[in-house]
């Protein structure tokens, strides 16, 4: 290739038209080759080896493939910017000049999930944050996302802050660091565990963190879900549930990409939640108060008893019944009021003397001699007995100890209902907006200290339909803890996983408070009074406290001061010879800040951003024998 370029660019500094004060005019270029200018087309025939590049033989005639030659000379290699011109001049190239040529594979944001510091809607994205992408050969990436240290282990319950001795796959996990490499450090200890993944990755807006050319911008943020999803679906069991929140920018799109990791048999249904009453700002669009949850299972078939109509276990713990937790289920039947008379009454509240009528189509499942025994053994639950039921007529309460002893190994069998898509769905299109969320968030800390934080509401719903106290739920786009949170207060066991800083000033503390009993968002639906306990810990950083640092600076010299730090302690790119590199330069200087940043991140070895689990012993990175201790205990089980 470079062969080609540097013959091609001699070749048409001989036309005078292309040529100003000593410099190409790419856009010339472009502009005579679209227009099948003779002279260009005539001086291209002049070369051989430019001649076979872009040129076809067809039957004699030579004809001029201008799509070829415009999309070339478009290319940053062909009179490149400074930036570009900088890197060559070191030696750090890429070997294809194509994104979408190259047959290397695309790694979205290896060293940075994206931010959107919880804002991933459109009036919280009028933010200029810088990223970066590049792309890594496929060996690059099994090194880079082979399993990682963890280290800075802390347990926080009741009493506090503790230090960790102990860590299983009973203990709830907060990590920081990227998500990707978290995930495939997860692989081999919860390959198979994890019932529910809930996850509210950045939307792709447009106007949020993925700022770049629209065809760049969606294959990058496809990629960047594809390298996600298919490493949790391998966490997640047979049986297993993935929640996959969006906006509809990219929902037709990932849908696609989803079918394509988890198999379009095992598609179960998109979900719509309303995120606010508005309406629309744009012309000739209808209000967009609606995102979407696409949701599939790892191993089962909706056509499995899995998704079958059938009862949907959402059990309650309540003071009035201390020892037992119960459920409700139809008090109605199928048959009707001519089939069964007996069932044909007004059934009457006792507390108030609020009345219900029988439905004719439906009879009652009880019989009008037998309703007082029902009343008194407190069989039948009424609307408003309870706060937190949100029914509109009487419903039938059903122990789970009595139907642990009727049902024996098959009370742990778990169903995604009809009911879920039927009736929880209202309270997606009432209760669970944005605001709710924003609430939930100032009630705990007195201000909007997160932006558009999905609610408790919301993730109550989803872990009550498809999972059981014990099992494991996932959310590796963590953000404030919402999922955390509920599925704390309810009984399960999760994990996080959240890059940003505010995973400490946030998400930490929220689930401190609801270690400590608040009583915000679901706690009084639950009975939540506090306890229970979560470690938090941190993939092992290498290079990616340079890259931290790199980020957060705002001046070149201090750049400079970086690098030669670097020299001496990072791990650096196979790519450059560090002595043919001089910041001071005016080259270097001559770039934006923005460049300077991103070039002196490109010269990292990626694979080395978090120290790699099999070079734990490695004295060079000074892990600790208690740190050794706690990686051994939870990566050697299986």
């Amino acid at each position: 290739m470079q062969n080609l370029l540097h013959d091609l660019i001699k070749l048409l500094e001989q036309d005078d038209r292309l040529v100003v004060e000593g410099q190409l005019l790419k856009n010339k270029i472009v502009e005579l080759a679209l227009g099948m200018d003779s002279g260009l087309i005539r001086l291209l025939l002049t070369h051989e080896g430019i001649r076979r590049h872009f040129f076809a033989n067809i039957d004699g005639v030579m004809v001029f493939d201008k799509i070829m030659f415009q999309q070339f000379v478009s290319n940053k290699e062909f009179l490149p910017d400074s930036y570009t011109a900088f890197k060559n001049k070191i030696g750090l190239t890429a070997d294809d000049y194509y994104l979408t040529d190259s047959k290397e594979v695309v790694l979205a944001w290896p060293y940075k999930d994206c931010v959107l510091e919880g804002g991933q809607t459109k009036e919280d994205s009028k933010r200029d944050e810088v990223f970066w992408n590049e792309t890594l050969a496929p060996d690059q990436i099994d090194r880079l996302l082979s399993p990682k240290v963890l280290s800075n282990f802390k347990r926080y319950d009741k009493d506090g802050e503790h230090k960790v001795t102990n860590v299983s796959l009973d203990d709830n996990l907060l990590i920081k660091g990227n998500n990707l490499l978290a995930l495939h450090t997860l692989e081999k200890a919860y390959d198979g565990k994890v019932k529910l993944i809930y996850i509210d990755p950045p939307y792709n807006l447009g106007t949020d963190s993925f700022k770049y050319n629209d065809s760049f911008n969606h294959s990058t943020w496809l990629t960047f879900m594809r390298n996600r999803l298919e490493i949790a679906k391998t966490l997640l069991m047979s049986n297993g549930i993935i929640f996959i929140h969006i906006g509809d920018t990219e929902m037709h799109y990932l849908k696609v990409l989803a079918d394509a990791v988890f198999g379009r048999d095992h598609f179960i249904a998109t979900v719509p939640r309303k995120t606010r009453n508005g309406k629309s700002d744009v012309p000739y669009k209808l209000s967009q108060d609606y995102d979407w949850m696409l949701t599939y299972t790892k191993g089962a078939s909706p056509k499995d008893e899995l998704f079958q109509r059938g009862v949907s276990r959402k059990y309650y713990k309540t003071p009035d019944f201390p020892n037992d937790e119960w459920r409700l289920t139809d008090l109605t039947t199928q048959r009707t009021t001519k089939e069964r008379p007996n069932s044909d009454f007004v059934l009457v509240n006792p507390r108030n003397g609020d009345q219900y009528p029988v439905n004719p189509q439906r009879c009652w499942g009880i019989t009008k001699d037998s309703v007082n025994g029902y009343i008194e053994k407190k069989r039948i639950v009424f609307p408003r007995d309870y706060d937190f039921l949100d029914i509109q007529q009487p419903a039938l309460r059903v122990f789970k100890s009595d139907e642990i002893q009727k049902n024996g190994d098959d009370y742990d069998k778990a169903y995604v209902s009809t009911e879920f898509l039927n009736l929880i769905i209202d309270d997606f299109l009432k209760k669970t907006t944005n605001k709710k969320g924003t609430d939930e968030i100032v009630g705990l800390f007195g201000d909007k200290a997160f932006s558009y934080p999905k609610n408790e509401l919301l993730l109550h719903k989803i872990i009550e339909y498809t999972t059981n106290v014990g099992d494991i739920v996932v959310d590796f786009f963590i953000g404030s803890g919402t999922t955390a949170a509920v599925a704390h207060k309810m009984g399960r066991r999760y994990v996080g996983v959240e890059q940003m800083d505010y995973i400490n000033t946030i998400t930490v503390e929220r689930l401190r408070k609801v270690i400590e009993g608040e009583q915000g968002g679901i706690s009084k639906a639950v009975g939540w009074q506090g306890g229970g306990s979560f470690i938090y810990c941190e993939l092992t950083q290498a290079n990616q406290g340079f890259v931290d640092r790199i980020q957060a600076t705002n001046d070149t010299k201090e750049l400079q001061a970086i690098w030669l730090e670097m020299q001496d302690r990072a791990f650096l790119s196979y790519q450059i010879d560090p002595k043919t590199i001089d910041l001071a330069s005016a080259d270097f200087n001559t770039l934006s800040l923005d460049d300077q940043q991103r070039f002196l991140i490109e010269v990292l070895d990626k694979n080395m951003l978090y120290v790699p689990l099999s070079e734990m012993d490695d004295e060079t990175y000074g892990i600790s024998a208690k740190d050794k201790k706690l990686n051994s205990q939870l990566f050697s089980r299986r």
